[in-house]
């Protein structure tokens, strides 16, 4: 019995190394958990765009967004390299300001803004890994 404990709680604990370490090495988009400010400062620094996906917690394709879109070496790898990537609750914190000034009316809506918080495109609406790509041609070169 005390070889099956021991060996349960083994397993558990390579089971959870082996899922932090399969996180940590996601190729996804790297979303950075700054504030809208430090993110249009960091894009200013590094010669790149701000990318914002405005979401809300109870959104659906939103969800369906980070699990099909974001999550996607693909769709990381491009937004890595051009975007200072980061995901705004509209409801919580600076997110209703936000939601005021960009007139965020539908979820999930992500951004393509310069370093000084102008919008240089809006996509309204889920896109999978292939559509957001297209639909950002143009700042990925």
């Amino acid at each position: 019995m005390k070889k099956l404990v021991v060996f349960t709680v083994l397993m558990s604990l390579m089971l959870t190394a082996f899922e932090w370490n399969s996180k940590s090495t996601d190729k996804g988009v790297d979303f950075k958990e700054v504030s809208f400010e430090q993110a249009l400062k960091l894009a200013s620094e590094s010669e790149k765009y701000v990318f914002m996906d405005a979401y809300a917690s109870w959104c659906g394709p939103c969800k369906m967004m980070d699990r099909n879109t974001f999550s996607k070496s693909e769709v990381g790898e491009a937004f890595n390299e051009h975007f200072v990537s980061i995901k705004v609750d509209m409801e919580k914190g600076e997110g209703p300001t936000l939601a005021r000034k960009y007139h965020v009316r539908a979820y999930p809506t992500t951004f393509i803004l310069n370093s000084k918080g102008e919008v240089q495109k809006r996509i309204v609406g889920y896109r999978g890994p292939e559509e957001m790509l297209k639909e950002l041609a143009e700042f990925i070169k």
